[in-house]
């Protein structure tokens, strides 16, 4: 019995023991466990800060996922993007070249034409912006074909290098100039326009390039671009070549929107070649059109033709599905270079429009604002006459005392057309530029 004592008290109470063996395994659990646990909520509400600080910094909007069998591709698509793109459109109006032009532009002694310098009071307004648009009214049927006047227009090729030089990116070429050299100048054209990496449309060399949509890609926002002309001066298409000018006709103008909003455009602008020569204002065809392009999905309308500035104007277009969008249409933007000399046609404005897009895809015009230009000839020089003129710098440079080149006369001139463009446009939409006075 002793030796039994002692053996119980060598090797403790086997009861005691297993006691004390789970109230230490059940500690070590409940410890880890606590730990465990901490952590757990501790990586939860950092991840969350995380990603919220991720929120706010890039404007998305996060959405947490709490179940812990999710894997990264589940995480990715529970964060749902927003975004919201802002960009500059800029459109200018008719490229004309009269023969006073091209002569002026001349150099005998290296028997080449340049026409540069007439942009270079205005050139910074058509370089700065996201894309820049114009309209072509003459063609380049080559040398060899002689440089024209109205009433058939072939000008050098330099003219197209002195427009890409100033910015544009794309110009339409369907008008009533484009068959002035017949379908060979009508391709030559192109091929100049290609040559200086400026994008075209409206005329075409092929079938197949007729029915490819233009589309620019700006900061992400993919835009269409299409172009349509009432005529051709009584010039007929080419026999077997009806894809080389589109025509105005609202079968093929809605089969083109079609194809654009199939290709995934995000907007689509028209430019149309419409509308009654020198005339101020919009006449009934030009409104009803505006209406069915807003109606087939166009968002903005570029006009040209009537060589002198007719009115803009944005609206919120109710759909025929009862939603509504905000659209933008100017009748015409005039003359941009030229030497006509009717009432109206050397004025004309570089216009801006200041764009967003979002991802629920709506279009917003953030404001639209123009620069009023005027297309000034200098009768006191043998040589580089034609100028650009910007309006309101040139009008505030002769009152600083900086430039009175222009002399008295034209300054005061100016003022006067200067209203005349504002009470066409719209006063309010004009802009100011503040650093003028420096240029």
């Amino acid at each position: 019995m002793a030796r039994n004592r002692r053996n119980t008290r060598g090797y403790g109470n086997p009861r005691r023991f297993a006691s004390k063996g789970i109230r230490f395994l059940f500690f070590t659990v409940l410890v880890f466990a606590v730990i465990f646990l901490f952590l757990f909520v501790f990586t939860k509400v950092k991840n969350y800060n995380i990603l919220r600080s991720l929120s706010k910094k890039s404007n998305e909007v996060v959405s947490l996922d709490d179940s812990s069998d999710s894997d990264d591709s589940q995480k990715n698509d529970d964060i749902n993007k927003k975004f919201k793109t802002s960009f500059t459109l800029t459109a200018i109006g008719d490229i004309m070249c009269h023969n006073t032009q091209y002569w002026d532009a001349y150099n005998k002694s290296t028997d080449e034409y340049d026409f540069s310098y007439v942009f270079d009071d205005i050139k910074d307004y058509t370089l700065s912006p996201d894309i820049t648009v114009a309209n072509l009214e003459t063609s380049f049927a080559g040398k060899d074909r002689g440089y024209s006047n109205y009433p058939t227009f072939n000008s050098p090729d330099s003219l197209a290098k002195a427009v890409a030089d100033i910015g544009v990116d794309v110009i339409s070429t369907a008008g009533n100039h484009c068959l002035d050299m017949g379908f060979s100048g009508l391709s030559r054209t192109i091929d100049v326009l290609d040559s200086y990496g400026i994008s075209h449309l409206g005329t075409y060399k092929s079938e197949e390039a007729q029915k490819e949509i233009l589309f620019k890609t700006v900061k992400g926002i993919k835009i269409a671009f299409i172009d349509y002309t009432y005529g051709t001066n009584g010039i007929p298409v080419p026999k077997g070549k009806d894809f080389c000018v589109n025509l105005i006709n609202r079968d093929l103008i809605k089969s083109q929107i079609d194809k654009a909003k199939s290709e995934e455009a995000d907007i689509i602008v028209a430019c149309m070649h419409w509308g009654t020569e020198y005339r101020t204002t919009a006449n009934d065809e030009q409104i009803d059109l505006a209406d069915f392009l807003f109606q087939n999905g166009v968002d903005i309308i570029l006009g040209n033709h009537p060589h002198t500035l007719e009115p803009m104007e944005k609206r919120t277009v109710t759909l025929s599905d009862g939603s509504s969008k905000d659209c933008f249409v100017i009748y015409a933007l005039g003359n941009f270079i030229c030497d006509q000399n009717a009432e109206n046609t050397r004025n004309s404005i570089i216009l801006n429009l200041n764009l967003s897009f979002d991802s629920d895809k709506k279009l917003s015009f953030d404001s639209i604002s123009y620069v009023p230009i005027y297309m000034y000839k200098n009768p006191n020089v043998s040589s580089h006459k034609f100028k650009l003129l910007n309006i309101e710098k040139s009008i505030a440079r002769f009152d600083a005392g900086l430039d009175t080149s222009i002399g008295k006369a034209k300054y005061e001139y100016l003022k006067v057309q200067l209203q005349k463009i504002k009470s066409i446009i719209g006063a309010k939409l004009s802009v100011l530029f503040g650093d003028y006075l420096y240029y």
